[in-house]
């Protein structure tokens, strides 16, 4: 009650166990229980040898649909603003340079799942692509993301098959449009799952807490799915936000419904 009343706000200290004891006249069983509680609903961090302490709000991810015309639409800009705005802006609201940001790339085989989501062959070979984001004080995972596209798309442009070349200004939807690639359509599904123990250390998760598992499936013009992205996110610190426009219904002029649905005629005419 006092953490969420922000008596004891984040980085300070609880009470020791001792001090737990006497205050509340409970065993140290006891104590420690509600400690151990408090570590697994994520309001405290604690460590071997370490003093138990409120919990400091990790940042906050929000994922929007929207970012997608966004990104479509800064594809065509001249590169100094391209290179202005990234997934670590609209994401994390946090300049790249704050981060430690690697990229890494690799040619695979595609294998049956990416196969069937593709359209080719098993042994086609793919790009695959992944990203990371660190904290550098806190040394935890900001971002962690991993991209498969056919290599036949894009080995026309030798630059998109170089990592040396990330961050690149505009993303993917500019990548891909130097090779003549147009996304018409995003495709995103949602999952979760607990994470592993390492998962668990490099995100800094408290116990209990899942991952958010996104999978973006790109289409282009052409109807082909060009782009498979998967992003792992922690669902203590994530927000996701769909937005999916509607087209209007065709304007009446006949006829109008009443309240219970049915049809009435428009009155006629004098």
């Amino acid at each position: 009650m006092q953490i969420e009343r922000g008596d004891l706000g984040p980085g300070q200290a609880l009470p020791t166990l001792a001090e737990i004891c006497r205050r509340w006249d409970c065993s140290m069983n006891s104590a420690r229980a509600a400690i151990a509680l408090l570590k697994a609903q994520g309001l405290i961090t604690s460590g071997r040898g370490k003093a138990p302490t409120v919990r400091i709000p990790p940042r906050k991810v929000i994922r929007s649909s929207e970012r997608h015309q966004v990104e479509k639409d800064l594809a065509l800009k001249p590169e100094e603003e391209r290179a202005a705005v990234g997934e670590a802006e609209t994401n994390l609201n946090m300049p790249i340079t704050e981060q430690e940001f690697s990229a890494q790339y690799d040619k695979v085989t595609a294998g049956v799942e990416f196969a069937q989501i593709f359209g080719i062959k098993p042994d086609d070979l793919l790009l695959r692509r992944s990203w990371e984001a660190t904290d550098p004080s806190s040394r935890l995972r900001l971002s962690w993301s991993v991209s498969h596209i056919p290599l036949a798309l894009v080995e026309d442009n030798p630059a998109l098959l170089d990592a040396s070349n990330e961050p690149w200004p505009g993303g993917t939807q500019h990548q891909l449009s130097t090779v003549r690639i147009e996304i018409m359509r995003m495709v995103d599904e949602v999952s979760a799952r607990m994470p592993t123990t390492v998962e668990a250390q490099l995100w800094g998760l408290p116990e209990g807490v899942p991952l958010i598992l996104c999978r973006r499936i790109s289409i282009d013009s052409h109807n082909r799915v060009v782009e498979i992205s998967d992003a792992e996110y922690p669902a203590d610190r994530t927000e996701l936000h769909f937005v999916t426009p509607l087209k209007a219904w065709p304007r009446r002029t006949a006829s109008r419904s009443d309240s219970s649905g049915r049809k009435r005629q428009k009155p006629a005419q004098s």
